[in-house]
């Protein structure tokens, strides 16, 4: 069977760091989160988006809309599985 030597690569990685911290799971997230902390400038956030000009506000929607919806979605579904 072929393999992909960036797969083996990847592979043999990630069983040498988890091999680090005698497989457990939750040794290894302290460790990346320990990491993380410790580049702040690495870690990507994004700014809030603002609304595009124009764009219509989003409406609430209520339970009578809720309800009007099932009625709708249930007397399309009766009369698909009518015919």
């Amino acid at each position: 069977m072929w393999q992909d030597p960036v797969v083996s690569e990847t592979r043999a990685l990630r069983d040498d760091y988890a091999r680090q911290f005698n497989y457990d799971i939750e040794a290894m997230c302290r460790d990346l989160l320990a990491q993380q902390a410790s580049h702040p400038a690495r870690v990507v956030s994004f700014l809030p988006r603002k609304p595009a000009v124009g764009a219509a506000a989003p409406q609430k929607v209520t339970s009578v809309d809720r309800q009007a919806t099932q009625e709708t979605a249930c007397a399309l579904s009766q009369t698909s599985s009518a015919t």
